[in-house]
């Protein structure tokens, strides 16, 4: 019987934790390391059309990408939950959002998709969740729309943005979304969020006061040469990349990071 982790588990952990543990993964190689480190969920983000491909942003990765690199992911892992991102237009209405992600979980072996969006994607995500899709949602800084955003910025300092936020999130967790992500978004609205929802929210730039945190494994080793301000490098004075995510999460799980 397969002792991987599974939305339910996650979710049996709000309220009282211990906080959830994720992290980016692109390859057999890191996930095994991250999985051995105790990590609670992989996510195969298109982040990878950044840190991988070198591009400026996420919106050229493409559902191939994504289906190859979770079965890469789901191959270097034992107990972690896998998810994956569905790529920019990749789940633009509800029927190409099902078929699309029936590919990554059918191909690719994921467990879960994350989608961005919010209230727009309710009908997509209800669509998913009956047939049997267990979905991460994703409100805050969403990086496929950085063009409509105006780039890569805090979302939420607003009053009416926070509302959105709020609204955002409540519509996705109405539609059965059994995850939610909240990126780059005040700490308070953060803890405003966490407290409304009846799911675990995983925050990125968000503060610490949400259920768990994430963080792209390329900034948490001290790969990126202009990391974001939030981001803590865990090899350094590690003695492996291994012994860095267990640290990570050893750190996610005592609420020591995200500092204030």
């Amino acid at each position: 019987m397969s002792t991987r982790l599974r939305v339910a588990d996650l979710r049996a952990r709000k309220p009282g934790g211990p906080a959830i543990a994720c992290m980016t993964a692109y390859d057999a190689s890191f996930a095994r390391a991250m999985d051995a480190a105790g990590m609670d969920v992989l996510l195969v983000g298109d982040s990878l059309g950044m840190v991988l491909h070198g591009a400026p942003d996420t919106l050229g990765v493409t559902l191939r990408d994504i289906i190859y690199h979770t079965r890469q992911v789901v191959c270097g892992s034992r107990r972690a939950l896998v998810a994956a991102d569905m790529p920019f237009m990749s789940y633009a209405t509800p029927a190409q959002a099902l078929g699309n992600a029936a590919r990554v979980m059918a191909e690719g072996g994921a467990q879960a998709v994350k989608l961005e969006g919010g209230e727009w994607l309710a009908d997509t995500v209800r669509l998913l969740v009956e047939r049997g899709v267990p979905v991460w949602g994703h409100v805050g800084l969403t990086p496929q729309s950085v063009h409509r955003l105006g780039g890569f910025r805090t979302v939420g300092r607003e009053r009416s943005e926070a509302a959105q936020v709020l609204t955002d999130a409540a519509a996705l967790e109405a539609a059965g979304a059994d995850l939610l992500l909240v990126e780059c978004i005040p700490a308070e609205l953060a803890r405003a969020v966490t407290a409304q929802a009846g799911v675990p929210v995983i925050g990125i730039g968000a503060g610490p006061g949400c259920d768990g945190q994430i963080l792209v494994c390329h900034d948490a080793i001290g790969m990126n040469p202009h990391p974001p301000a939030f981001v803590r490098d865990f090899l350094a004075g590690q003695g492996s990349v291994q012994q860095a995510f267990a640290t990570y999460v050893s750190e996610v799980q005592a609420g020591r990071f995200p500092a204030a």
